[in-house]
This record gives C-alpha cells, sequence and structure tokens, in this order.
C-alpha cells in the first residue's frame, strides 16, 4: 500500500514530545521521525514520515504545502536531528597537504575541522560542496561563489 499524503491535523506531539502521526485509517503512529529524501538540495520538499519499524508512513512532496502547525512540528523534529554547520568563511588552514587542521567561522560560530584528505571534500551539486572531518562531522558549503576571496582562495587548493 503507498504511503498516503499528510493531511491537515493528522501530526501531533504527546506529552513525551515525540511526533505521532494518525493516517487516514485512524491509526495513530508513534514516534514517527520526519527524514529527507535530499537532505542538502531539497530542503522544503520530499519528506518522509518514518514509523518505529522504519516503513514510510506518509510522503510529504512540499513541507510547504502543510498547516501551519504540521508544518512548525517537522521543521522542528528535522533541525533537532540534522546537524550541519554551514561553513561561511575559511580564516586559515595549517597547511596545503593533508591532513590539515582548517580554522573556519560557521553558522554556529568558529571551530576548527580536520581534513584527512582531498576526497573529502565532495561537490554535491553545482556550487555546493560537503567537508567531512576526520572526528566525523559534516561541514555544509551551501554556494561556493558566496565565499570570500581568501576563503576561496584556500579551499582552492584543495579542490
Amino acid at each position: 500500500m503507498a504511503p498516503a499524503a499528510v493531511v491537515p491535523g493528522s501530526l501531533q506531539r504527546d506529552a513525551f514530545g515525540h511526533l505521532v502521526y494518525t493516517g487516514a485509517d485512524g491509526v495513530a503512529h508513534n514516534g514517527v521521525v520526519p527524514v529527507r529524501a535530499f537532505p542538502i538540495d531539497g530542503r522544503l520538499e520530499h519528506i518522509a514520515l518514518v514509523g518505529r519499524e522504519g516503513h514510510e508512513l506518509a510522503w510529504i512532496p512540499r513541507l510547504d504545502a502543510l498547516d501551519d502547525a504540521s508544518r512548525a512540528l517537522i521543521a522542528e523534529e528535522l533541525a533537532r536531528r540534522e546537524f550541519m554547520p554551514v561553513v561561511t568563511r575559511i580564516i586559515s588552514v595549517s597547511t596545503l597537504a593533508t591532513p590539515s587542521r582548517w580554522a573556519i567561522e560557521t553558522d554556529r560560530g568558529p571551530t576548527e575541522l580536520v581534513l584527512r584528505s582531498e576526497q573529502d571534500i565532495r561537490r554535491v551539486s553545482g556550487n555546493t560542496l560537503l567537508i567531512a572531518d576526520g572526528h566525523g562531522l559534516y561541514f555544509l558549503i551551501r554556494d561556493l561563489t558566496r565565499l570570500d576571496r581568501g576563503s576561496r582562495r584556500l579551499l582552492d587548493r584543495f579542490l
């Protein structure tokens, strides 16, 4: 059976803060999790509600098509699950060889990352890059062309 689209009012939080999805059949599913099909490119579309058993319960083609309350619940849950700082500036790089230590500024504040190899920088699409830190964190460069000249010059040495 194909999952149904979310209908307004069918999504709420229980007393423990878990999301509860009630489908068209009236069955309530506790502990559902929103999952983006395209977490970097499709931020506002193609989101599945997945039950505790890992089965897709509902498909949301566009988040902005939901009512305000459902949209807010899903946005809160996604923000809680997804942590990917966006690089806004590269301050310095310890060496132009790898491994190297990078001092960066992100939308969450200044930090450092360890780049183990050039392969840890991946072009996701167009000007979007994903940097895997040596400690397992991922950093996103949403638009390479929006970085300042000094940051792009440092980054170009590793691309």
